[in-house]
């Protein structure tokens, strides 16, 4: 079928779009604000990489237990408002575990701010889809950008702070109360009505129709999901390249901060540059993905960001300097930049499964990835130091050269005004 030109958004889809631009820019600094401040949580509490691994993995498990359970929030406030709600208390969490005296109430406050961030994530990833059907094209890889300025908002924020010397409960204070006003601010402007709307108009009807026509098909008869066995294989390796790129983000969340200080010496404004480098690569290869993807296919992008991401950090634990680490992150954060929205597009796409399950499969699964990593670094790190430790990074870039072939050869392009000849031949 062909496709006509896609309209111009309204004033009302441009406001959501805004309105969503800044929920992931919130979500992305709130978290990033907590980040560089842990080395000096760590040694306030007094313990062990093994222990503080598992501390902090109590925010990933706060995020597995939860995720299934986004969908109900979801379903019951609407998109905007559950993404709003778990905002606030996602501040919450961090405030409390910030001020936290002990290491029990520190994993438990991270427990609850993985949880709520859990709903975050599917809530305004859910409010953006239906935004990008109101505009019948492809704006979700924007929405992700937008969260790594957040990230490394928050992460100068941070690093700023630690300069001035701001008392921790001070800083995370006000970085909780600006996000959180700006996030109330944000759902006033967006989209109305339930989220299960259709699509307005023909255009962006035809586009959703030709996108899912498969997935309608695999599922007629019932909307029983039917999967085959190259089904189970294509999601299971999604999964594991959305949980690589999981891995890389948490070695910078995680231990950036903690491998600059205490391993090669940095201070501990200096420390925080890790975080930001690999959050800020992170920005520029999303900003650049679509384009990159559009010319050479996801396989291809997937591919080159894996063997970036390993070489760059591989190069760097085999060569420890403070710039070199710090490249090293950056190499790593620009390679996985396109995996998440990757695997969770192609999971949407696959045929024999209802509408959304594949999406909400690999979001809920990748978040393994956040709960294992620090417990396996940190016990790896006591043993054999956190050098080695963080050879979980170009380990989780091999693999995803390795899986990279289930994704698309060559992004399908949407209908523009350029490329308006090629949609009306087909």
């Amino acid at each position: 079928m062909t496709l006509d030109v896609l309209r111009r958004p309204g004033l009302a889809e441009r406001q959501a779009r805004a309105a969503v631009a800044v929920l992931f820019f919130t979500n992305g600094a709130l978290f990033a604000n907590l980040l560089p401040r842990y080395p000096q949580i760590k040694a306030d509490l007094g313990i062990g990489n093994a222990a503080y691994g598992l501390a902090v993995a109590a925010f990933p498990a706060g995020a597995v237990v939860a995720g299934l359970a986004a969908g109900v929030l979801v379903r019951r406030l609407g998109s905007a408002r559950a993404a709003v709600a778990s905002t606030l208390l996602t501040a919450a969490g961090i405030l409390v575990a910030g001020l936290s005296q002990s290491v029990v109430l520190f994993a438990m406050a991270l427990f609850l701010a993985g949880a709520m961030d859990a709903f975050t994530d599917v809530a305004q990833n859910a409010h953006g889809l239906r935004v990008q059907r109101r505009y019948g094209r492809s704006i979700i890889n924007s929405f992700h950008a937008i969260w790594s300025i957040g990230a490394v908002t928050g992460g100068a924020m941070a690093a700023g702070a630690i300069a001035l010397d701001l008392p921790l409960g001070v800083h995370l204070l006000i970085s909780g109360v600006l996000f959180g006003i700006a996030a109330c601010v944000a759902l006033r402007f967006c989209l109305p009505g339930p989220d299960t709307e259709p699509a307005e108009g023909t255009e962006a009807k035809e586009a959703k129709e030709t996108n899912e026509g498969s997935r309608e098909k695999a599922s007629a008869g019932g909307g029983r999901s039917v999967m085959t066995s190259r089904t189970r294989y294509v999601l299971a390796a999604l999964v594991l390249i959305a949980t690589a790129g999981t891995l890389v983000e948490d070695a910078g969340n995680s231990w950036a901060a903690l491998y600059l200080s205490d391993s090669l010496n940095a201070s501990a404004a200096l420390a925080a540059s890790g975080f930001i480098a690999l959050v800020g690569a992170q920005f520029v290869g999303r900003i650049l993905g679509d384009r990159l993807v559009d010319r050479f296919g996801q396989r291809a992008v997937a591919r080159a960001g894996g063997f970036i991401a390993a070489a760059g950090m591989g190069l760097a634990l085999a060569v420890p300097t403070v710039p070199g680490t710090i490249l090293g992150f950056a190499a790593a954060g620009f390679g996985v930049a396109t995996l998440v929205p990757a695997a969770m597009h192609e999971a949407d796409e696959l045929p024999g499964l209802k509408p959304g399950s594949g999406l909400t499969i690999v979001s809920w699964l990748m978040r393994l990835g956040f709960l294992l990593s620090p417990p396996i670094v940190g016990l790896v790190a006591d043993e054999a130091g956190l050098r080695l430790g963080l050879l979980v990074v170009p380990l989780a870039g091999a693999l995803v050269v390795v899986l990279a072939g289930v994704l698309g050869a060559r992004k399908r392009r949407p209908a523009s005004s350029e490329g308006q000849e090629s949609a009306a031949a087909r």
